[in-house]
């Protein structure tokens, strides 16, 4: 189009097969975009069958690297070779389509690749971001080669669209992580931006029909027939969440033995049970083991200074409230969803007596009082995931400025042979305590066998034998290891400190 004879700026030059630079550019930011979104989400999509670890953030970053990396050479190589307004819109399709498969394909393919074994991991990541990615890839250098008037202005193109480019992933990995999982299930997420993609194919696909139609391509019907079927097919797919929270896919299940007993399911594993008609009622055996410290380190009835790193169903902080009478509970719990879960069908009522803060415990404790508490209870390591930045030297110097001189901390680890993250743990605890004790069956004190243990530290002796003696009333076949069966069992494993907690490789999830 021209204005007095000049080029009008913004539109294309006359038989050139340039797209108007806004179009350009909005289709260069929304495929980039769409990428980051995929990528952001992806993670939380495959949480659920594998946890959230340095493994799972690091293959879903690592794919949609390569994703990208191949999608943008083999997208500039197709556009050297063919006109690429025969395959920008056929790509957008596809690639936004897809982007809503992905969404069941996890899901099923999850059902069959539960477990943080590396090969799950891996395989989970793959379907969770390499196909649509490197098709959505493939668009923005073929923008490129269809703006191209001429090599004096290739570095202008190039730069302007690559900018745009990555403006577009910025924007959607903020938009996303900030604001979208938010407000939005992960699921929405994908769907509405696959159908966005799958839209706008389709209205460049008629934009390009109208300016070239002896060159531009009719769109499969195939391609059609899948834009169509994905959104049907994410709506059938299994799904393993009652409610979506920030961090997890969470749900209680009723007990079919016991009327009042709940269950809360965080992603695969059974984080908590509650129940709501006794608090005094404790199924799992790590709790049995906290409550047999707390019973055994301070007289009966008498009231504590409690806080729990790690909310899940807030059973300890429950019975102490009914056994401990005046007990007054803070609860740090990094997942509002988690805490809404817990109002609203484990009955869980707050008070000045039983408090609980959302936000990440590494930061909280950072604001303690010094020398307030008679307990802190460790409860935020999971079998999947482990927040490393709990673990280490640092977090247990502010545990210990929390404590008062007599008090105790103790925490759930989770671990199966070699064992060498509880053992890193329990050295890394002998470095700020100087007396710790290990609570677990004999066949983990062998090496044997894995799962829950609870170590338990304080600056004053510990009562061994009465909680060997509290475990025993409970009909609770554990032992406690101390002195130089201790030293034994953590042999020469390293301290983990803020610069250097591989948490991750040390962990042995499932046994």
């Amino acid at each position: 189009m021209t204005v007095g004879g000049t080029h009008a700026p913004g539109a294309p030059l006359p038989g050139s097969r340039a797209l108007p630079d806004w179009i350009a550019a909005g289709v260069t930011f929304l495929a980039s975009g769409s990428v980051l979104v995929l990528e952001v989400v992806g993670l939380r999509l495959i949480a659920p069958y594998v946890g959230i670890t340095l493994q799972t953030n690091t293959a879903i970053i690592g794919f949609a690297l390569a994703a990208i990396a191949i999608g943008a050479w083999a997208g500039g190589a197709a556009a050297d070779r063919t006109d690429p307004r025969r395959l920008i819109a056929p790509l957008l399709v596809a690639g936004g389509a897809l982007v809503v498969a992905v969404l069941p394909l996890v899901r099923f393919a999850g059902e069959l690749l539960t477990g943080a074994a590396a090969g799950n991991v891996l395989l989970l990541a793959a379907v969770a971001v390499v196909v649509p990615a490197a098709l959505l890839s493939a668009v923005p250098p073929m923008v490129v080669a269809m703006q191209l008037g001429s090599l004096a202005e290739t570095g202008s193109v190039v730069g302007r669209l690559s900018g745009i480019g990555t403006l577009g992933g910025i924007v959607a990995t903020f938009a996303t992580g900030f604001l979208l999982v938010a407000v939005l299930p992960s699921s929405v997420i994908l769907v509405g931006t696959g159908v966005l993609v799958v839209l706008v194919g389709l209205a460049l696909a008629l934009l390009l029909r109208r300016s070239a139609p002896g060159v531009t391509a009719r769109l499969p019907v195939g391609l059609l027939v899948l834009a169509m079927a994905t959104p049907l097919l994410a709506a059938v797919a299994p799904t393993p969440c009652e409610q979506e929270t920030a961090y997890h896919c969470a749900r209680v299940e009723a007990d079919p033995e016991r009327d009042s007993g709940r269950v809360l399911v965080l992603d695969t594993l059974r984080h908590s049970y509650v129940d709501l008609a006794d608090p005094t009622y404790l199924e799992f055996e790590y709790v049995q083991a906290i409550a047999s410290v707390t019973d055994a380190m301070a007289p009966a009835g008498a009231p504590l200074s409690a806080l729990h790193v790690g909310g899940g169903g807030a059973t300890l902080p429950r019975y102490l409230a009914e056994v401990r009478p005046g007990t007054v509970s803070r609860v740090l719990e990094v997942d509002p969803g988690v805490v809404d879960v817990d109002e609203q069908e484990l009955g869980l009522r707050t008070s000045p007596e039983l408090e609980v803060r959302v936000g990440d415990a590494r930061v909280a404790l950072d604001s303690e009082p010094a020398g307030a508490r008679d307990l802190v209870v460790g409860d935020a390591f999971g079998g999947l995931s482990v927040p490393w930045q709990l673990t280490t030297t640092e977090a247990l110097e502010l545990v210990d400025g929390a404590l008062a001189d007599d008090g105790v901390y103790a925490v759930n680890l989770i671990d199966h042979p070699p064992l060498d993250f509880v053992r890193a743990e329990l050295a890394t605890l002998r470095s700020v305590f100087p007396e710790v004790l290990l609570l677990a069956r004999a066949p983990v004190l062998a090496g044997e066998d894995g799962g829950n243990v609870v170590a338990v530290a304080s600056r004053r002796p510990l009562p061994a034998d009465a909680i060997a003696a509290t475990m025993a009333g409970r009909g609770l076949a554990w032992q406690v290891a101390a002195g130089d069966e201790l030293t034994g069992f953590i042999g020469d494993a390293g301290v983990l400190t803020d610069d250097f907690a591989p948490v991750d490789q040390l962990l042995t999830p499932y046994g």
